[in-house]
Order: C-alpha cells, then structure tokens, then sequence
C-alpha cells in the first residue's frame, strides 16, 4: 500500500506553511478500476460525468476526458442547491464549450427531470442511423461516473426513483455488469467507474476536504474550519450573520465556539467540537450557497 501525500495552504491565504494530509493511494485498485471503466466504456452510448457545482474543476478527474474521448457526455453540476446560483450559470457558460452542461441536485430534484431528454437529444442521431441500417431499436445505454463521494449514488437512485429494477446483463458485457430500466428508453449501467482526482494541486485538495470529498479522519480539521472561516470573511461575508451580531472579520473559531456551547473544563473552547460544527453547517448549505471557485 502506498500513501500519497495532500499539501493543503494554511489559513492565511499569503502564509506559504503547509497543512499536511495523508491519503490512502492504492495503484493497484486505480489500475483495476481504470481497465474495467474502459472495457464499459465500449458498450455504453453516452456517459453522464458527475462534479460538485461548488467546485466544478477541483471535483473532476482530468483521467476521465481521456478515457471518455469522442464519446457523447452530458456533465451534471450535483450540488447546485449548496452552489451560488450566479456563479454556477457563468460555470455552465464556459463548461458547455466542452460538453452539455446541467445544473442538478440529487438530493431535492434540481434538474434532474432534463437529464432524459438530453441523453435523447444528443443521441437521436444516432438511433436514427441505426434504424435505418435494420438495427431493432433499443433502449440507449448510459454509464455515470466522477469521483468518489460527488453524490453518484444518490443521482443513481434519483434516476431510477429507488426501484432500481435490473433489466439483465447486455450481450458482449462483463456477467458482472447489470443494468437497470431509468427510463423507457434508457438504461444505466449500475457499475460506474470511480478515479480519484489527481491532488498535485493544493488548492483543489483544500477545496475537496472542505466539501467533504476527503474524510474528515484525513486531515486536521481545526485548521481546515479556520482556513473556511477566513474564506468565508474574504468571499462571502455578508454570510456570516447568522454567528451574531459581529463585523465579519470579528469573528473567529474560540467566538463560536463559546456561542455554540462547545466548552471543556475551564471553560476552554473545545477548538476540535466547533471546528465540526461549522464543517458540517457549511457542507449542510445552512451558512450560505457558495462556490468556491472562480470562472
């Protein structure tokens, strides 16, 4: 087992010291999971690539363009109700130069009703062309994927409305590949590829752990609350009224936590309680919609 290395920036966004994590690696499961995305990848008719609108580069693997190549691609920004929705607009802009590009949220529905007609859309060249060389009409066959922890899952059981129903293993496809009905005329393949992105980037590694992409046991996350806070004083302050009647750059970790009740004896500020906190407000959407990326 090998154990690669995330650099996160410290607090201070000019302070060039480090927040160091550690990630498990496994190369050999990368490997693995690479040659069976690309053994799918030839029976599929589009692909759906799943990225966290708040973070529409960061959560994304560079890997996947190169493997998907010409294949039809439609690009789901999960998340656009934690997202800023302005920001996410001039994302879709400059996105839909690469691919079809939607906005959605598979925990409330956002969107998710135009993924359908789109994959239809894009693919009615194709089915057409088919008819008319004899070919019986099928139902077109679609492959998720993205990182891990970017909500395939939940979009998964938001397109096939829980009942997951297989439909049976697909002539030429591996026996341990099934498929489920989404629609009429569309089915899913229910083992989606999953890459880790690469982390050379620490910004982007910053920006993963704050939307809980990485685990919370991966890294310090008292210092991670106070880079977010910092953050949130620079990009969004009118934000942070919520935590009291203080300026936004009056607030600080030891202020909320003793707000919060997040005390130990002495009446110290439990520094590792509040920090969790104000990971899980943020993640939950409850301080603002944010996107922590710039067009």
């Amino acid at each position: 087992m090998r154990r690669t290395r995330i650099f996160i920036l410290s607090v201070n966004p000019h302070d060039k010291s480090e927040l160091t994590m550690d990630i498990q690696w496994f190369p050999g499961h990368m490997a693995k999971t690479r040659k069976k995305l690309i053994d799918q990848l030839r029976w599929v008719d589009i692909v759906l690539e799943v990225a966290d609108a708040r973070l529409p580069m960061s959560s994304r693997n560079p890997l996947l363009c190169d493997l998907i190549g010409e294949k039809p691609k439609i690009l789901l920004l999960n998340k656009a109700d934690l997202a800023d929705a302005q920001k996410t607009d001039r994302w879709r802009s400059k996105l839909v130069l690469e691919s079809t590009t939607l906005a959605v949220s598979a925990s409330t529905g956002l969107g998710m009703k135009k993924i359908v007609p789109q994959i239809e859309l894009l693919l009615a060249g194709k089915m057409k062309a088919l008819a008319q060389k004899g070919v019986r009409p099928r139902a077109v066959r679609v492959m998720v994927v993205g990182i891990p922890n970017i909500g395939k899952s939940s979009l998964i059981n938001r397109l096939t409305a829980g009942a997951r129903a297989k439909t049976g293993n697909k002539p030429g496809v591996t026996r341990d590949s099934q498929w489920i009905r989404v629609h009429e005329r569309v089915d899913l393949l229910d083992t989606p590829g999953m890459l880790w992105p690469k982390f050379e980037d620490q910004e982007a590694g910053r920006r993963l752990a704050v939307t809980g992409a990485i685990r919370d046991e991966t890294f310090d996350v008292e210092e991670l609350a106070l880079w977010l806070l910092e953050w949130l004083k620079t990009c969004y302050p009118q934000e942070l009224g919520r935590y009291g009647g203080q300026e936004a750059q009056e607030i600080s970790l030891k202020m909320l936590g003793h707000r919060r009740g997040c005390l130990i004896g002495g009446g110290e500020v439990d520094d590792v309680k509040i920090a969790h906190i104000l990971l899980k407000d943020f993640r939950d959407g409850k301080i603002a919609r944010v996107t922590l990326e710039e067009c």
